[in-house]
């Protein structure tokens, strides 16, 4: 006998509607969605049963490794925290974030990115987390390194996701170079003579790296089938670059004119949940919000706060005219899903992989209730 789980009284979130009813999982998968009044089952008191939530991009974990400057904690346990963190947000897909390429800050950057790496890997063959990890690595192309890096970990079995980017200043996210300087005092103190070298060590670094290792990473990891993504493309040039280089994933574009040409070319665009939320981006750059009311957005990421994920899908309904719920969740369910490779999970249909979240929208914010991931029920 296989195993079977009926939910019944549930608001079920489909690909292009909401319908009250049941949905009965078998063996891990969805077998079937019922319309109208079922007395059988785990009752969701008319919560919402949606899909899993997929993030592509999260920088979560190294978070919880380095949670505070020059202290490093156990890979494990901070894997195990992350963890429970991501499923309690509703995400039963996720890519974690792992950043390669050595810098003035950390000298030692294989390292450290090895041991997360090698602790996620370690998690997935134990079959103890709970929402199915995968690795993002975001190459830092100013990086004397950073292709040597890619080299020791891009044929781990979990690695599917890699960004390319360049924080330099005057580049991209940080095109003007006071507002790099406000940053960078903000975040690392200092005076403005340490801000300026700092700077001129960075600028340094892009001029002598950053192209050759582009060329070589981008290589790579189109040979190895590794998807490719972009990072904070600001112009009609980035976007060409991005293009000519088969990147599938625009990931935070800063303009309209970047956003719109992505579009143009086909990339799917992904941006920060965080935005979203706060009505604005960190940075100064482009409102997420304004992107999905322009037909522009594709994915949202948590990127630095995993419950926004889920706060961001239900809040934009409110904030652009004609926006449903179910096109709302596919920005965080299917339509990452399918730029992670995945056809089996991201909507609830018969079939797919039942990883679904129950969510209450009684109180100001919606609160995860209960996750499954193939079925079984991890939060």
């Amino acid at each position: 006998m296989m195993s079977e789980t009926v939910f019944s009284n549930a608001r079920i979130v489909l690909p292009d509607q909401v319908v009250e009813g049941s949905l009965v999982v078998r063996a891990g998968r969805i077998a079937g969605i019922d319309a109208g009044v079922s007395r059988q089952g785990e009752d969701l008191g008319g919560d919402y049963l949606i899909p899993g939530l997929v993030e592509l991009h999260t920088d979560h974990l190294e978070n919880h490794y380095r949670p505070r400057p020059g202290v490093f904690w156990d890979p494990q346990a901070a894997l195990h925290a992350h963890d429970v963190q991501i499923a309690g947000s509703g995400i039963t897909t996720v890519f974690d974030a792992v950043r390669i390429g050595s810098d003035i800050d950390l000298p030692d950057m294989l390292a450290h990115a090895r041991q997360l790496v090698d602790a996620v890997r370690t998690g997935r063959e134990g079959s103890w987390l709970r929402a199915e990890h995968f690795i993002h690595l975001r190459c830092e192309l100013p990086s004397h390194d950073v292709v040597a890096h890619f080299d020791a970990l891009a044929d781990d079995p979990s690695t599917r996701l890699a960004s390319v980017m360049d924080h330099t200043p005057g580049q991209r996210q940080f095109r003007s170079l006071d507002a790099y300087r406000s940053f960078y005092a903000r975040q690392m103190g200092g005076t403005a003579e340490e801000a300026q070298a700092y700077l001129d060590a960075r600028l340094a670094e892009h001029e002598r790296y950053s192209a050759s290792n582009r060329q070589a990473i981008v290589s790579r990891a189109r040979r190895m089938g590794i998807a490719l993504a972009s990072h904070d493309d600001a112009t009609l040039a980035h976007v060409e670059e991005a293009e000519a280089n088969g990147v599938a994933i625009a990931e935070f574009p800063t303009t309209l004119e970047a956003a719109s040409a992505a579009n143009a070319a086909g990339l799917a665009i992904l941006m920060g949940a965080p935005n979203v939320v706060r009505g604005k981006s960190h940075s100064g750059n482009i409102s997420a919000t304004d992107l999905v009311a322009a037909g522009l957005l594709d994915i949202l990421s948590s990127d630095y706060v995993p419950f926004a994920l889920l706060q961001a899908a239900f809040v934009l309904p409110s904030r652009v005219p004609g926006l449903d719920l179910p096109r709302a969740l596919a920005t965080v369910t299917a339509n990452p899903a399918r730029a992670g490779g995945f056809d089996d999970r991201g909507e609830i249909a018969p079939g797919k992989r039942a990883d679904l979240v129950r969510v209450s929208a009684d109180g100001p914010l919606p609160a995860v209730r209960g996750v499954w991931r193939e079925g079984r029920r991890v939060s």
